[in-house]
């Protein structure tokens, strides 16, 4: 047990220090805060030059036009910010300046109208005008209802009358009665989408990392002079609990930047567009993504630990672990391309099938519809794969790390671990 512990430690302390453990999670970390602060960065690079809320709008128009006072004040008590001046007419040398210098993004002229309200208008503008458009099509349809009601509506009146109506949604079930509700939060499907790509990414990379060493300790013969310092368990073993505790640090880095981020005062704002509520986060998910990573992480390293071993050269390693590599995207894909559809007959198969159990699961517990029992039963065959592999891959390995020269076939790789007892 001593030998495992000096084992792991050493692994833990030799695989920290490297460059590219260091350099892969520093640029993960900064990928990470580029990408979450990417709006506040457009906005700081923009600068204060066009007004604050980025709208300018000229309107043409007779001085003191009923249309025009009610853009004007329905400007001053939106929240937009935006800026409505009035010109005489579109030659206006004070419009053509203000165009040509960007102060105004373009002017609005209304057609002739043939009733009390607004029949149409158009605005001239030199850009898209995409922003402009969407404030000016709520503004004057407010506007055009103050017109046509005139003094019958009070302005209480005429808000209700163009406030959007809330439309909720139901679930029935076939008898008609009210089925439960299975809405998620937002964040958890933010989540998820994020646990699912980090798990991955920490699986795959320790797990090659892991087979990389095995098999260069092999390929340069150090294998042998380990073999007679410590028993080759307790080298498989050590190895892949020191790798874990590796990548379970860079997990706990970039979730530290990203709390760090989502903390800063401008991400709230964004986090509000988003309809994002970081107090709804589930806490029973993270739980059960830490057990389900565990356990997920320990059944691909013991059969990525299993294949270094009987690899003899460095150059064959990235075709041995090829099966293993096609296990681990398929436990991705999976519940990626599902996450809109999580309780699909595929995903349900897949969260109980051990080697793509650990991310379908995931998605169940955090977006679908899924009962205890199902996350225990599934729980429950994966940790007993995990014993089961455990056993298998001691064997290989013990078997393996002494086996030079070609890749030995299955048969003799079980011919030879017939003369081993786990």
């Amino acid at each position: 047990m001593n030998k495992m512990g000096t084992i792991i430690g050493f692994t833990f302390k030799n695989k920290v220090r490297t460059k590219s453990f260091l350099i892969t999670t520093l640029i993960l970390v900064i990928l990470l805060s580029i990408g979450m602060n990417i709006p506040y960065l457009i906005k700081a690079f923009q600068g204060d030059d066009a007004n604050s809320s980025g709208l300018s709008i000229g309107v043409v128009a007779e001085s003191g036009s009923r249309a025009t006072e009610l853009l004007q004040n329905y400007a001053q008590q939106s929240d937009t910010g935006a800026k409505i001046t009035v010109y005489p007419s579109a030659d206006d040398a004070g419009l053509k300046k203000a165009m040509q210098d960007g102060q105004t993004d373009g002017y609005l002229t209304f057609t002739e109208q043939g009733g009390a309200g607004l029949s149409s208008a158009v605005y001239h503008s030199s850009g898209s005008g995409s922003k402009a458009q969407s404030f000016l099509q709520t503004a004057l349809q407010q506007i055009n209802a103050q017109l046509i009601a005139g003094d019958k509506l009070t302005a209480e009146q005429i808000a209700a009358m163009n406030a959007p109506i809330s439309l909720g949604m139901e679930k029935i079930n076939a008898d008609g009665g009210e089925a439960a509700d299975e809405s998620h939060p937002i964040i958890n499907y933010v989540l998820v989408y994020c646990l699912l790509i980090l798990f991955f990414m920490s699986i795959m990379m320790t797990g090659n990392m892991i087979s990389a060493e095995v098999t260069s300790e092999k390929s340069s013969r150090i294998m042998e002079i380990l073999i007679t310092s410590a028993a080759p368990l307790a080298q498989m073993f050590g190895k892949v609990i020191g790798i874990f505790l590796v990548g379970l640090i860079q997990i706990v880095i970039i979730a530290a930047a990203v709390a760090a981020n989502l903390l800063l005062p401008h991400n709230a704002d964004v986090l509000k567009d988003f309809n994002l509520d970081l107090g709804q986060l589930s806490v029973s998910l993270l739980v059960y993504g830490l057990i389900l990573y565990i356990l997920g992480y320990f059944l691909y390293a013991l059969m990525y630990a299993a294949v270094g071993s009987i690899v003899s050269r460095t150059e064959d390693l990235g075709q041995a672990v090829m099966p293993i590599m096609m296990l681990g995207f398929v436990n991705f894909y999976v519940p990626l391309f599902s996450i809109s559809a999580p309780n699909t007959m595929l995903v349900k198969v897949a969260s109980y099938v051990p080697f793509t159990s650990p991310l379908s699961m995931l998605l169940r517990i955090g977006v679908g519809d899924v009962a205890f029992w199902e996350i225990a039963l599934s729980l429950l065959i994966l940790l007993v794969t995990c014993f089961g592999m455990g056993w298998l891959a001691a064997k290989i390995y013990r078997t393996g790390v002494l086996m030079y020269g070609k890749r030995p076939s299955i048969k003799e790789l079980r011919k030879a671990m017939k003369a081993y007892k786990i």
